[in-house]
């Protein structure tokens, strides 16, 4: 790419903004930081990371009234990617702290994991694919990447899961339908693995947005 594609990171006080933005330079991108609603609203790609609880990020993203651009942003029809609860604040409801309503972009739950597991799920694990997506590298399957996390993401569509992984239950880590991509794991601390999701999104989104 000759031009450095602008990836847009949604900041809402989440703790892993930094590991984003050196993974989204790393592999060629120029990354832009941001709280500002109508910057959102006119990115080109979008990257909504997230650690932390369903209702501290929908309380922030609430209050900082970003929560209907990124829905408008998604509608658009231009390149999105989630990132551990950037794709679990897309899901309908989320079971944490009760029952919180989320961005309701993809219908589905965000469910606790089962009775009797370690939790939080901390570590690698391995990612099985569901099926492919042109962002996504062909050759993920069976690779591992770091997950942090108690709860996980079922939409009510199945036929979006692009990757499942075990632990204790078969829960999807990797959703992909059309121009939105979201990963339960966090790629920017999963090495070169982790590093060629960012360079295949990028480069899909960038083509996408030209």
């Amino acid at each position: 790419m000759l031009t450095k594609p602008e990836v847009t990171i949604v900041d809402y006080g989440a703790g892993n903004l930094r590991s984003v933005e050196r993974a989204v330079e790393h592999v060629g991108g120029t990354a832009r930081i941001t709280s500002e609603p109508m910057v959102v609203q006119e990115a080109s790609i979008l990257v909504l990371p997230g650690v932390g609880a369903a209702a501290d990020t929908m309380h922030n993203l609430q209050e900082r009234d970003l929560a209907g651009p990124i829905r408008d942003y998604v509608d658009s029809g231009r390149p999105f990617l989630g990132i551990c609860m950037g794709l679990q604040a897309l899901m309908t409801v989320s079971e944490e702290g009760g029952l919180q309503k989320c961005l309701d972009v993809v219908p589905g739950r965000v469910i606790r994991l089962p009775e009797g597991l370690k939790v939080p799920h901390m570590g690698w694990n391995q990612v099985e694919l569901g099926r492919s997506h042109p962002a996504l590298p062909q050759d993920l399957g069976g690779q591992y990447f770091y997950f942090v996390r108690s709860y996980y993401a079922e939409p009510a569509d199945s036929s979006i899961v692009a990757g499942w992984t075990d632990y204790g239950v078969r829960f999807p880590s990797i959703v992909a339908k059309d121009n939105l991509i979201a990963t339960q794991f966090h790629p920017e601390k999963s090495g070169d693995v982790g590093l060629s999701i960012y360079a295949g999104f990028i480069e899909w989104a960038f083509n996408l947005s030209r």
